[in-house]
């Protein structure tokens, strides 16, 4: 698609399958823009055809039109901007695609600094950005890898409905405890809190649909431990960790749900590769996350 940013504004050549639909059909459907968002659109008057403002929202487009949104404007970051390093493993004016390190947060609560969100917002002060840090998904405070940001107020909502549909993929590998015979499965297992820990999470009849999709990747038997990869079609708190545990492999080192620290200081555990297609120019985004030094050095261990 062509999709261009000038300025303060995104510009939208007017593809064919576009042609005689409304303006407001293709904000409120195709891009699914929240009511809030949609009114301040037009009390700003932030959309334009052909360098005109829109005045009748029912206005239908014709191939070849330039529609043009205000979406570059400045926005407090809702996060202290912080020196951390960190990995931008994707970027371009709509998301950003970062790799978390283990032992951080991925947002602030209550105000709390040393969280990725500080560091995504440090970034962005660094490139003469004012917007808003928005997460569209989050890594436990032990998972390393990758996570995704998006970088103006449409990219948010827009990337949120594709996560919940699923069409943000996005793969993990993590090192369990014991050998599993089957090559490949799928847990599906209800997941609910556990009413006799705060944080701790267990599958429960009356919890939450939750579906992982697993792969035996390498089996070391040295120390009985097997690395796998996992995709979600489900993202409830802990999944991956629950699920495993559930099955009778544990990660290693996650404490919590019966994995040991033998030779890692936190759950084995990483978002290696995500996956989509960029919803405003189309393209196939492919990105590998890598490993972190720990994991590496773990995996060193094994053979």
């Amino acid at each position: 698609m062509d999709c261009v940013k000038k300025g303060e504004w995104l510009q939208i050549g007017v593809p064919q399958e576009w042609d005689q639909v409304s303006v407001e059909k293709i904000l409120k459907e195709k891009w699914k823009v929240p009511k809030k968002l949609l009114h301040q659109f037009r009390m700003e008057k932030r959309v334009q055809v052909n360098s005109e403002i829109v005045t009748r929202w029912d206005q239908q487009l014709k191939k070849g039109d330039k529609l043009q949104i205000r979406l570059f404007v400045d926005e407090e970051y809702g996060a202290a901007p912080q020196y951390i390093p960190i990995e931008v493993c994707y970027e371009d004016d709509h998301v950003l695609i970062v790799n978390k390190p283990a032992g951080i947060d991925t947002h602030p609560n209550a105000g709390e600094r040393d969280t990725l969100a500080n560091a995504v917002a440090y970034h962005f002060q660094a490139e003469g950005l004012r917007t808003k840090v928005r997460h569209i998904h989050r890594l436990d405070h032990d998972t390393s890898g990758g996570v995704v940001f998006a970088k103006h107020a449409l990219a948010g909502p827009v990337l949120d409905q594709m996560l919940e549909k699923r069409l943000i993929s996005r793969t993990y590998i993590a090192f369990v405890h014991g050998q599993i015979k089957q090559k490949k499965g799928t847990i599906t297992a209800k997941i609910g809190r556990d009413r006799h820990h705060p944080t701790r999470r267990r599958v429960s009849s009356t919890g939450d649909l939750a579906i992982t999709h697993y792969e035996v990747l390498k089996y070391y038997p040295k120390v009985n431990v097997t690395l796998v990869k996992l995709k979600l079609d489900t993202g409830r708190t802990h999944q991956i960790r629950v699920h495993m545990s559930h099955l009778g492999y544990p990660i290693v080192g996650d404490i919590l749900y019966g994995g040991k620290p033998v030779g890692i200081k936190r759950q084995a555990l990483h978002a290696e590769h995500i996956h989509f297609v960029h919803p405003f120019t189309n393209e196939s985004i492919d990105v590998a996350i890598p490993w972190s030094d720990d994991m590496k050095r773990f995996q060193k261990t094994l053979a």
